[in-house]
C-alpha cells in the first residue's frame, strides 16, 4: 500500500508520529514526476527544491499539491479553515505532516473525513519501526496493512 500512495495523482495523506524518512520518500517521488508543492514548513531535506515553495495555504493557487505542517496542533476554528481548503483542493495531492503520534485516536477529529490515507508511523522500544496504513473512504477504514522493520 506505501507504493500505492507514492504513485497517487490526486489524494490527501496524513502522515502521524514525526515519520520524516516516509514524508521524504512520497514528497519526493510526486516531485520526481515533476509537481510543484507548496509548503507551510519542511521538516527534512528534498531531492527536488527547485520544484517546492514555502507558504501559506492564503498563496495557494496553481500548485500540483501541498505540505501542511502540524494540523492537528492548531486551534480549532483555524483548522476548520484548513479543512474547507482540504475539501476545495481534493483534486490535488496533499500531505499532512502531524510530528505526534496519532492512530485511532483521529477518528475523534473532523479531518478524519477528509483523509484518504492514515500512515501512523511508531518506533517501538523493542528495536523496531512500526507502520500502520489505513484506507480510508468516508471517515471509515476500509483496508489496513502493519509494516514493521526491526533493527
Amino acid at each position: 500500500m506505501l507504493k500505492e500512495i507514492a504513485s497517487l495523482e490526486k489524494g490527501v495523506v496524513l502522515l502521524t508520529g514525526d515519520a520524516r524518512k516516509l514524508a521524504k520518500i512520497f514528497l519526493n517521488s510526486w516531485l520526481s514526476k515533476g509537481k510543484v508543492f507548496l509548503a507551510e514548513y519542511l521538516p527534512f531535506e528534498i531531492d527536488y527544491p527547485e520544484n517546492v515553495f514555502i507558504g501559506s495555504i492564503e498563496e495557494g493557487v496553481g500548485f500540483d499539491g501541498y505540505l501542511l505542517y502540524s494540523l492537528l496542533s492548531r486551534p480549532k476554528s483555524e483548522r476548520v479553515r484548513y479543512y474547507s481548503f482540504i475539501s476545495e483542493h481534493r483534486d490535488k495531492l496533499i500531505l499532512i505532516y502531524e510530528p505526534k503520534y496519532l492512530r485511532d485516536s483521529l477518528f475523534r477529529y473532523a479531518l478524519k473525513d477528509f483523509v484518504d490515507y492514515l500512515i501512523a508511523y511508531k518506533r517501538e522500544t523493542m528495536g523496531m519501526d512500526k507502520v500502520d496504513v489505513y484506507k480510508l473512504e468516508e471517515g471509515r477504514v476500509v483496508e489496513k496493512k502493519t509494516y514493521v522493520r526491526r533493527f
